[in-house]
Order: structure tokens, then sequence, then C-alpha cells
């Protein structure tokens, strides 16, 4: 029997990537069958996609395309046909920026322009952009091996970053200290992969080693329409120490001096420049060095870590309904200033299999907490933290100022105890 063909009558939004974070957003601000999403076949079996889409009303459909193609991404709007209400398209994750970006391009729709897109997928071209335009980063190289980290970090007292150009959630970035064995961690590097997330034909991974700066490390989240900034926070951001920088904390705004802030802001309207970046939403990372920013990288598309509800709670606001007003062409809405804090802390344990997890239902009730995940049963087998997708769940909290809420957000967390008995 032939399959039934799409009904994409009441299509308005087309989202590139299946995302569950999104649609689950997407469900109380749009109609039933409003939204049409793009994925790759290899992903979308993977990650049983059918059954997650199915789950929202606001889905009209699921349809197999090549959203990761970032080389043929400006043939993808021959093969999709535009659905006669488009209003909007949104890259709903990271491997599908640049798709997002060429169909927007191919259908006349608001977004960040197809150049743009590919400079901020691909962490070696968007250091190109930022150096011609003098912004300040790390130096840096494209590697093919621990021979080419070993040079580089010569220069630099043995001390360096090594990561892929176009990976996400902190995958495979490793630090190297005067001692660290180069050879050892270059194979941790290349071996990491998301393989349920990313389609086999995808670009092949590049490497790069990056000096070493010392510093705090903030993002700024900003909504751009026409290269313009309309809306931005600054949130800091707390990492493990170890050899992989995870991020294990988050706290939105950003307690800094007017001055210190000020210079964030600048340093991302100019990355909007380097990049040539037209309308969408940024997620650009930063360390403070030497009390200047300089660049860590950038994504082009809604934060992840739950940052989008940490700048919610603290502006009132819903950043993905004012981020839909810029896709469609709206008019960007004026929002005042935080008026509390907000702070998410995620857990972690070592390595072993889980034989009891306590204290969630106390860490849900302790002061300033509005969410409590906990994504880990007795009986579930645990690795060290080498990315984000390792951490096992969350505490979210707000309170009156950013030092309030981080506090409670690490008080909470600290109560909900997972023990782990370490593999013999």
């Amino acid at each position: 029997m032939p399959e039934t063909p799409l009904d994409v009558s009441q299509v308005t939004h087309v989202a590139v990537g299946l995302s569950v974070a999104l649609l689950a957003d997407l469900e109380p601000l749009l109609p039933a069958r409003s939204v049409l999403v793009l994925d790759e076949p290899d992903t979308i079996k993977a990650r049983d996609g059918r059954a997650r889409a199915a789950a929202f009303s606001c889905v009209a459909g699921l349809v197999e395309a090549p959203t990761q193609d970032e080389a043929g991404a400006g043939l993808l709007g021959g093969l999709v046909a535009r659905p006669p209400r488009l209003k909007a398209v949104i890259p709903a994750l990271e491997y599908g920026v640049v798709a997002a970006a060429a169909l927007a391009d191919a259908w006349g729709a608001p977004g960040a322009g197809t150049e743009a897109a590919r400079l901020l997928r691909d962490k070696a071209l968007l250091r190109e952009a930022s150096q011609r335009l003098g912004i300040d980063q790390p130096a840096w190289e494209v590697v093919e091996g621990p021979d080419g980290v070993d040079l580089f970090r010569g220069r630099f007292g043995g001390r360096c970053v090594v990561k892929p150009a176009n990976r996400q959630a902190s995958l495979g970035v490793r630090l190297l200290d005067r001692g660290s064995d180069s050879a050892a961690l270059w194979a941790e590097t290349a071996a990491a992969d998301e393989t349920r997330m990313r389609a086999r034909y995808a670009l092949p991974p590049k490497y790069l080693v990056e000096q070493r700066l010392d510093g705090p490390e903030f993002s700024v989240e900003a909504l751009v329409q026409e290269g313009e900034v309309r809306f931005a926070n600054v949130t800091a951001k707390s990492v493990q120490h170890t050899a992989v920088p995870v991020e294990m904390g988050h706290v939105v705004p950003a307690e800094l001096p007017s001055r210190t802030a000020e210079s964030l802001l600048s340093a991302t309207r100019r990355l909007m420049k380097a990049t040539g970046f037209r309308t969408g939403v940024v997620h650009a990372e930063w360390i403070l060095h030497e009390d200047r920013p300089h660049l860590v990288e950038c994504a082009g598309r809604l934060p992840g870590d739950s940052i989008d509800q940490l700048i919610n709670l603290s502006y009132a606001c819903n950043l993905t309904e004012d981020y839909l007003h810029l896709l469609e062409g709206q008019a960007p809405v004026d929002r005042a200033p935080a008026r509390r804090a907000s702070a998410i802390r995620f857990l972690a344990s070592g390595p072993g299999l889980v034989t009891a997890v306590e204290g969630a239902a106390e860490a849900a009730r302790a002061p300033g907490v509005v969410e409590c995940e906990v994504d880990v049963e007795a009986g579930t087998a645990v690795g060290a933290v080498t990315s984000s997708w390792d951490r096992l769940g969350h505490v979210i909290a707000v309170g009156d100022d950013p030092a309030e809420a981080a506090a409670r957000a690490v008080d909470a967390a600290g109560l909900v105890r997972i023990t782990v008995e370490a593999a013999s």
C-alpha cells in the first residue's frame, strides 16, 4: 500500500533536526500540526525519532532529509517542498544549523545566512574570521595528530587545549599540561563521537590545538535581527577541574561589574559582524583572560544546558517565543533587565554501577529550587564525565541575586546522593 502523503496545509514552522527539548518548548506556543520536522534517516532510526515526534500535537510529521550534509546544504531547498504557509525555519540541533540557514535562504525566510552558519559550525573557520577582525582569542592551529600537538604546545610551556572543530557538548575536548601524554589524550579526542546524533556520512572530524588561557568563563546569549543584537544576557559558568572541562553549572545573569559585562556584549556584537550573522540566536562562549574577553566558540542555535530556562526565570520572558518572533520577521520584543537570578548545578558521580539514589525529594523541597531531575537509578552503569551527555541530572534554583541562586543550586545538588559501586 502506498504511503499516505503528508498533509502540510497547516505547517507554519520547519524544525531542522529532531529536538525533543525544542518541541516541548514549541508545544504550548504553536497550534496542532503546525511544525514539520526534518532529520536524517540514520538518527531518526537510532533515536526512535518517529515515536518521539508523535508525542507532540504541534508536529505535523517527521520527514527524512539530508540535514547534516553541510557541503550540499544549498541543495536542500530543492529536495523539500516549501510549506505554503511557512513562517519560520528553526535550527533545532547543532548538526542542523547549516541546513536550517540554507533552507531559510532558499525559501526567503529570516535566518543566520548560510555562510555565517558554516563559520559557526566549524571552529577553525570561526577562528579565521575572528582573527581577520582582530577579536581576541587564543593562538591556534589545525592539527592532524599528537606530533602537531607537541610542536604547538612546545611554544606555550607544554600547556594547550585539543578539541574537535565540529562537535558539541564538550565532546572530545581535552586540556594538556606540561606532563600530559599527548598521544593518549589525542586518542581520546579522536575517538569521541555521538553516533546516535550524527549521520554516518557527516563531515569528517577536524581538530584544533589552542593556547590555554586562564580566567573565568562566560557565555552571551543574544537575539539578533539583521545583524543587530536586540536582547543579550551574560551567563557565568563553572567547569570541572580535570583534563576534561565539562560544564557543571551556570548562573544567570552573571554577577559582573558593568564595564566587564559591557566588554562581553561588545565582543559579541563584533563577532556578529565578523561572521556576517543575520537573524536568529547565538550562544557565544568567552574566557575573561587578562581582563579581556577571548573567544572560545559560538553556536548559532538556542543554548543547551537549560540556559534558556534560566533566562526565562530571571527575565520573566519566554526566550523561545521571542526567538520565533525574530525568525518570523516580527519586531523584536523589548525586555526589562533581569528581576532575579537563577542557577543550574549538574549531578555527577564516580564511574561504576549505581546502587542507590537518595535525597532527590529533599533537594526538590530546598529553598528556591524549581526543578530537580535525576537521570539514573539503581542498576544503571555510569562512567566518568567526559562530555555533557555523561552528567547524571541537575538542580535549578532561583534567588534574589546571582550569589544566592548559585548557593541554593549547589546546596540542593549536594542533597542528592548517588551511590556507586566501582567496578572490580
